[in-house]
């Protein structure tokens, strides 16, 4: 028996490691049984000719198929180096127990998807589990990062952390079926990212992971592609991001922002700018109310490479409101705002506004939050992230690009992309792409773990 599994940042998993196939050579030699099995189940499935069913009778030619798949589903997790821990083999030994049981005395095929479900679950991937007590050692790391809207959001509570054994650097992750999701860009001193990667890959390996990444900037893709040459790299679109000392609304380009503007101060809308930590009972209350009465799925939170959770509930530092209220005094929406690089870069996390509200509202607090943030010495401020601007900026699309236009419009009750990219042209802000990397081979487990990190919905503490 191994003892406790602890990664190179020094962080038991708190999971006993019963087999641990390391050894790039074992794991390599697993090839060989994996592809033969699948072979010979190939082999024997094709022989039937038609006669399938009769052929399966043969309680022979079955339980060769059974012990078939039962090697290959082990070999392919020894292939991938994954490590058995004893909440697995206990799993396993349950279901084999039980399979065998059931094959016996009942019904063989049943009995049959026992025993080889024992043999997947036996080599599961493990997962990560969320970091909720990470503000502490994340917050100073963000601090230092600079020119990287996305490093705020590597706070989120739902996500987990591997910091380097100084800590001076460290990745957002989260894992799904086996695949390690690094969200963004490491945050905290660049000199330290090589080590910071070559360590987290490590860990890995070590686990049986394998890696993508999600939103990685393109000065930041080296870092990965140079320790996994597998991955490539799929532009999924742009920072919105505004050089806030040179901003002005003048000239032709600017003419629908600034008439956006206008017509919110025709509306007597004024603004106001709050730290969320220091809300008050009463005002946390009204921005609340704004917050379920905002749409469908108010109360539920969804998102994870580009959004901080707990709006409202004071959890993390940083974090600024500005609110609009209409000519009678009531909330009519917010922006929320995260600093990152000692308040040289702000990013806009997520808006809110009630139902009705004027027209002009988020311009108007966008501009007012940038006049803020000349005032401040802010360098950069992030509106948003502009997914697939090449694909709504072509008037003349292909059939394919028409496919995925139509692919992406589907998601609509989501996020409507289209119109928040509508919305973050009236900036003229377009700046650096971001990219997905991931293996070509991982592309379809890939599209699964992704959709289902940024769509599943957690529901809302207010």
């Amino acid at each position: 028996m191994a003892g406790p599994a602890v990664d190179p940042a020094g962080e038991v998993t708190g999971r006993h490691v019963v087999l641990n196939p390391a050894s790039r050579r074992v794991q390599r030699f697993a090839t060989l049984p994996f592809l033969a099995g699948l072979c010979w189940v190939v082999l024997l499935l094709s022989q039937g000719q038609g006669r399938l069913p009769e052929r399966l009778v043969d309680g022979l030619a079955e339980w060769s198929i059974t012990l078939t798949l039962v090697i290959v589903a082990l070999a392919r997790g020894i292939h991938l180096g994954r490590p058995v821990t004893s909440p697995h083999a206990t799993a396993a030994a349950a279901l084999l127990i039980l399979g065998v049981v059931v094959r016996l005395l009942w019904w063989t095929w049943g009995g049959d998807v026992l025993v080889i479900a024992a043999a997947v679950v036996l080599m599961a991937p493990t997962g990560s589990r969320p970091d909720r007590e990470s503000v502490a050692r994340i917050w100073p790391l963000v601090r230092q990062t600079h020119g990287d809207p996305l490093a705020p959001f590597a706070m989120h509570s739902y996500k987990s952390h591997y910091v380097s054994p100084d800590g001076s650097a460290a990745v957002a992750y989260r894992t799904r079926l086996g695949l390690a999701v690094v969200s963004g860009d490491p945050v905290g001193g660049p000199m330290a990212f090589d080590g910071l990667a070559d360590g987290f890959v490590a860990m890995c390996r070590s686990r049986g992971w394998r890696i993508a990444v999600l939103g990685s900037s393109e000065e930041r893709m080296a870092l990965w592609r140079n320790r996994v040459p597998a991955l490539r790299a799929i532009p999924i679109g742009c920072d919105v991001e505004v050089d806030v000392p040179n901003f002005a609304m003048e000239g032709r380009r600017f003419r629908n922002l600034r008439q956006a503007v206008s017509r919110s101060h025709n509306r007597g809308i004024t603004t106001q700018l709050v730290e969320e930590q220091e809300l008050g009972d009463a005002l946390t209350a009204e921005l609340a109310e704004v917050v379920h009465s905002s749409g469908h799925g108010a109360r539920l939170e969804r998102g994870f490479s580009m959004i901080l959770d707990g709006a409202l509930e004071g959890r993390y530092p940083g974090v600024m409101l500005m609110i609009g209220r209409g000519a009678d005094g009531t909330v009519q929406g917010f922006h929320r705002y995260l600093v990152a690089g000692d308040g040289s870069d702000v990013t806009l996390d997520v808006p809110f506004r009630r139902p009705g509200a004027p027209n002009g509202l988020d311009e108007r607090l966008a501009v007012d939050m940038i006049e803020w943030c000349k005032a401040s010495g802010t360098q950069r401020l992030s509106l948003a992230f502009a997914a697939f601007p090449d694909i709504f900026d072509n008037p003349n699309r292909s059939r394919l690009e028409n496919f995925y236009y139509r692919v992406i419009t589907l998601g609509g009750p989501l996020i409507r992309l289209e119109s928040l990219y509508r919305y973050l042209q009236k900036f003229h802000a377009l700046g650096a792409r971001r990219y997905v990397l991931v293996s070509l081979w991982n592309i379809p487990l890939a599209l699964i773990v992704l959709l289902g990190l940024e769509f599943w919905p957690r529901r809302r503490m207010l």
